[in-house]
């Protein structure tokens, strides 16, 4: 297998319930992910933006921290929703 990607759909609740996770941690989850993705060899992570949503309205800090956590993995925008 010449590549391995992931498109990570995320945490997209209000954060106000009890099951949906505030923005801290959605994008902490994200970050694990990523850095467990890269250790097990996966070639990409992307993820979906969410324009409207708090957890994730802003792809860069998420694809910066991501980037500086891990070796090989490509990060991008992989689905951009502007409903």
């Amino acid at each position: 297998m010449k590549a391995f990607g992931f498109l990570s759909f995320g945490h997209y609740g209000s954060g106000r319930g009890r099951a949906d996770p505030d923005a801290r941690q959605a994008l902490k989850d994200a970050i694990e992910i990523a850095e467990v993705a890269d250790a097990l060899g996966v070639n990409g992570a992307y993820f979906r933006v969410h324009h409207f949503a708090r957890q994730s309205a802003s792809p860069m800090p998420l694809l910066s921290a991501i980037a500086a956590r891990t070796r090989h993995i490509e990060v991008g925008t992989g689905v951009i929703d502007m409903r």
